[in-house]
């Protein structure tokens, strides 16, 4: 079985976390709650994606 990539781990739960944010935000109808999540995530899932990039060059997945 494969070693838990812990950091791939925290940034996908701190996405799904913000995805649920949006909801929240869209129940208080709060556009300001709701967008501020929806550039959060494209940061997160960014440096998700570089950082999984970096680790597949390195040969670490």
């Amino acid at each position: 079985m494969n070693q838990v990539k812990w950091n791939l781990l925290i940034y996908a739960i701190l996405t799904a976390a913000l995805i649920m944010g949006i909801g929240i935000a869209i129940a208080e109808k709060s556009m300001v709650g709701a967008i501020g999540c929806i550039l959060a995530i494209i940061v997160v899932m960014g440096l998700g994606f570089k950082t999984k990039r970096r680790m597949r060059e390195n040969g670490e997945l």
